[in-house]
């Protein structure tokens, strides 16, 4: 039987969703934050003045680009100091973004589609990461079969509970005849596992090579290559709609912020993880120099909207959707301009769309 720990569902984000209150324990985790920006005289082409807009994030490598943005302020050429809302678990990114909270998120697409089935006025309009979600098993569970009756640590709407259920659905076996366990946090999922707590978990770059690494014998079941392909997508930029109307500069530099973030992550990996390991990765140098190259941080995802629009499938085949977005929930406009706006800086990027 699946039993479902810690469930998590989407509130209702329709225009008149003033009734949903969030509760104390929500806030009391988050710190305010805002993505500031400061307009001087002349400043011609760059980000309109606004205050107050708010962004938060997930804890893998898709979040690189973001990470580094940050920590580098990339994009304060362009007016944009950037700062983030540290949300207490991973259902408060996502429900922060749903109710206007924040303004911005890099996070799952899977949790976006729930987003937007729920009334919320969002979008998807750059990439966050590409591949990187790993599905490792205690040692002995080497195979589908024996994975039967197990517990399963994951999260809910997220990329993590997508693929076991496609792979366990393509390997033969029902995800009712797992047990999955809702965890709160990536650190609490992965300290569940080393602690024999959770016999599988699925999990991101870089902690399931850490896990892979550490805990001795542990088996690789899934990267997500073996079914979805080379170069998947994992993470998106998702922005509510009225930043995208009121100020579409705000997204322009953050987008072109988070472009200049993959160019000098491509360009020099180590300056990059010197910045990101310990303070935004909890884990080993080691660990991840080689998680790195298995969750590139990817701005330009124009090539996997057909991807991304494909996994509604499993969504709703999951209970979470009752209608699948379409095209229209991906908006690539701004992107594009940027692109066109940055041919050099574009230029330099080894991962993008073909």
């Amino acid at each position: 039987m699946c039993d479902r720990h810690g469930e998590y569902r989407v509130p209702d984000f329709s225009p008149d969703f003033s009734r949903f209150k969030p509760s104390r324990r929500r806030f009391l985790g988050g710190t305010a934050a805002a993505l500031t920006f400061a307009v001087g005289p002349g400043m011609t082409g760059r980000a309109a003045a606004a205050t107050g807009i708010r962004a938060t994030h997930g804890t893998g490598f898709c979040n690189l680009n973001f990470f580094l943005a940050e920590a580098m302020q990339l994009a304060k050429d362009d007016g944009l100091t950037i700062d983030f809302v540290n949300t207490p678990t991973f259902s408060d990114q996502v429900t922060f973004l749903g109710m206007g909270q924040v303004d911005a998120g890099v996070m799952p697409y899977t949790s976006f589609m729930a987003l937007y089935d729920a009334g919320a006025p969002v979008k998807i309009v750059a990439g966050g990461g590409i591949e990187g979600c790993v599905l490792v098993a205690q040692p002995g569970l080497d195979s589908p079969e024996k994975l039967q009756g197990k517990t399963l640590g994951t999260f809910q709407l997220d990329t993590l509970e997508v693929l076991p259920y496609d792979w366990l659905k393509k390997n033969g076996v029902a995800f009712k005849d797992i047990t999955v366990r809702y965890m709160g946090s990536t650190p609490e999922a992965v300290e569940a596992f080393r602690a024999g707590a959770l016999d599988i978990i699925s999990t991101i770059e870089p902690y399931g090579t850490a896990l892979l690494t550490d805990v001795k014998g542990a088996v690789k079941l899934s990267d997500g290559t073996d079914i979805y392909g080379k170069g998947y997508t994992d993470c998106v930029l998702a922005v509510r709609n009225e930043l995208i109307a009121k100020n579409p500069g705000a997204v322009k530099a953050l987008i072109k912020g988070m472009m200049k973030a993959q160019a000098l992550a491509e360009g020099d990996p180590q300056a990059a993880l010197n910045k990101l390991v310990g303070s935004y990765y909890k884990t080993s140098m080691h660990n991840a120099q080689l998680a790195m190259g298995r969750q590139p941080s990817v701005v330009d995802a124009r090539n996997q909207t057909q991807f991304i629009l494909d996994r509604t499938d499993s969504v709703a085949e999951m209970g979470y959707i009752k209608k699948k977005p379409g095209r229209d929930a991906i908006d690539w406009t701004l992107l594009e301009q940027v692109i066109a706006e940055n041919p050099d800086l574009y230029g330099k990027l080894k991962l993008k769309s073909a």
